[in-house]
C-alpha cells in the first residue's frame, strides 16, 4: 500500500503492520534517497518491508509497506 509524503522534509508517518494490523509511527528522511529495509513490528514481532522511492519529478516520497511472508491456500 504506497503512500506519499512530501519531498523537501524528514516526516513521521502512521502505517499498519501488513501482518496484524497493529498502527505504528516511522520516521521517513528522504535526504538518503532510496530505501529498502526491514522494521519489526513490536506487537506481532514480524518483519515488515519498507521500501522507499523518491519521485524527484513529482516532489513526492512513495512507501510501500508490505511483508514478505508467502502464504499458500
Amino acid at each position: 500500500m504506497p503512500q506519499d509524503c512530501v519531498l523537501d522534509k524528514v516526516s513521521e508517518q502512521r502505517i499498519s503492520c501488513p501482518s496484524c494490523g497493529h498502527h505504528i509511527f516511522i520516521t521517513i528522511d528522504p535526504s538518503a534517497g532510496d530505501q529498502d529495509y526491514y522494521d519489526e513490528c513490536p506487537a506481532c514481532c514480524n518483519d515488515i518491508h519498507l521500501n522507499m522511492h523518491i519521485d524527484e519529478y513529482r516532489q513526492k516520497v512513495q512507501l510501500a509497506v508490505n511483508t514478505d511472508d508467502e502464504q499458500i491456500f
